[in-house]
């Protein structure tokens, strides 16, 4: 039963429309449901994130950090992925992610979900589309910025 409830978190779950329903029931086979208390940490700026969470129940609070970090946001939509990046790359997250709520997880291993890209060309491909659409969306968010800042230059 939880693995089912697992399987549809995935099918909710924006970023995991690229799996069929059999890859998302893999996944949540090999996911793990997580509680998070108030104020637990999910993983801090800096670490490297084994995998993505897929919120089930709960707010979280997202707080990037560093040079140039915007400002704290809330996710408690439930089948909102947090680091879904993760799932195809080993490279530290600018964001420290805790719980605001008493909060339950769907954890999916990077290991899992390579593995499944590796058995499927087609999967590779859509995950390959979904990832150049999201850096494509967020490259042109940041356009209008960066022409201010070049007006602001003088150039």
């Amino acid at each position: 039963m939880i693995r089912d409830d697992a399987a549809e978190a995935l099918g909710r779950a924006e970023f995991f429309d690229i799996c069929d329903d059999e890859q998302r029931r893999m996944l949540a086979f090999a996911g793990d449901v997580r509680h998070f208390d108030p104020d637990a940490v999910l993983y801090q700026a800096g670490d490297m994130p084994q995998g993505a969470f897929v919120l089930l129940e709960g707010t979280l609070k997202a707080k990037p950090e560093g040079p140039g970090a915007g400002k704290p946001y809330a996710i408690s939509e439930p089948g909102s992925v947090v680091s879904a990046m993760a799932l195809i790359l080993s490279k530290p997250r600018p964001v420290t992610v805790t719980a605001v709520t008493d909060t339950r997880t769907l954890f999916v291993p990077r290991t899992a979900f390579l593995k499944l890209v590796q058995q499927s060309p087609e999967l590779a491909q859509r995950a390959v589309a979904r990832v150049e659409r999201e850096l494509g969306d967020y490259l042109g968010a940041l356009e209008p910025a960066h022409r201010k800042m070049k007006a602001d230059e003088g150039g």
